[in-house]
């Protein structure tokens, strides 16, 4: 048991609420549907959300520099686990995410194959994808309209464009979760080599105030989803701006190279957002 949640810790499983909020709201909206087949849908992606986070790190170890943060890796280089272990764990996870995969192909049909297939590539090739700043553009696609639009077909035997618009809204809050740990990563992807979409930005302090557009690009696609469903209740999602705002102040004040708890302090700030933003979503749509 204790080797399990070894390697679920390393595989950033608290992570996990991103992918289970993510699905809740798919899931609400969705729910009049086969709620098997959703069930389903969210232990094979959050398989998939595991193994992508273990193997980005699989990919990372390779290149880091001797000055990097402290925390990345460190399980590898303390000698807690090797990288071909690391490997073997990803190939279980996606195992496991692709058993779930094929039992909904059955279930559902040959679209099931397709979502698979570009999920997977998403998954394989994130790591090299956030070394030339696509980073972003992969989780948006992953966690938006694929994850979405996914759950809405294994459930509804259908796509939606109403849901598709709903995703961007909630994936600006995951991008947003993935964009501070960029952020807070920045010195040391810099010297790494990496081409993170925050590297790529003129200085930190402009890439800190990125946080504001990932945010606001949030709000603008909820406002049209409102507009859309007509759904008034989601305008209490804005009562989280002044945590945004909070946010962005905690990254300004991060030094590189500070304590690991300094450096998940502020992350879990972004992750928590996002979970806030899930839940009044969700809560919105039952009410509606």
């Amino acid at each position: 048991m204790m080797r399990v949640w070894f390697w679920l810790k390393n595989s950033r499983f608290f992570s996990l609420p991103m992918t289970f909020l993510s699905w809740l709201v798919a899931f609400t909206y969705s729910m009049s549907g086969d709620i098997v087949n959703g069930i389903l849908a969210l232990f094979g992606i959050s398989f998939v959300h595991l193994a992508t986070n273990l193997f980005d790190d699989y990919v990372d170890y390779k290149n880091l520099p001797d000055n990097c943060q402290q925390c990345k890796c460190l399980y590898i280089k303390e000698g807690k686990a090797t990288i071909n272990d690391v490997l073997r764990v990803v190939i279980i996870y996606f195992a496991v995410a692709s058993v779930i995969g094929l039992i909904l192909f059955l279930r559902c049909g040959f679209p099931v194959i397709g979502l698979a297939v570009i999920g997977a590539f998403i998954s394989l090739c994130y790591a090299k994808l956030s070394q030339v700043g696509l980073s972003e553009i992969a989780v948006g696609t992953a966690f938006g309209p694929l994850f979405f639009e996914g759950v809405y077909f294994v459930m509804r035997g259908s796509f939606s464009y109403e849901i598709l618009i709903l995703s961007l809204a909630v994936v600006m809050f995951t991008i947003g979760l993935m964009y501070t740990h960029t952020v807070l990563d920045y010195e040391g992807d810099k010297k790494s080599g990496k081409k993170t979409l925050v590297c790529r930005l003129k200085d930190k302090q402009t890439a800190i105030n990125g946080v504001y557009v990932v945010y606001g690009l949030g709000f603008l696609f909820t406002l049209i989803f409102i507009l859309m469903s007509k759904n008034y209740y989601l305008l209490t999602t804005f009562a989280l701006l002044p945590l945004i705002v909070n946010l962005h102040n905690s990254l300004k004040s991060f030094q590189s190279g500070e304590d690991v708890k300094e450096f998940y302090f502020r992350l879990l700030k972004a992750r928590n957002l996002m979970v806030y933003y899930s839940l009044i979503v969700v809560l919105c749509l039952l009410i509606n």
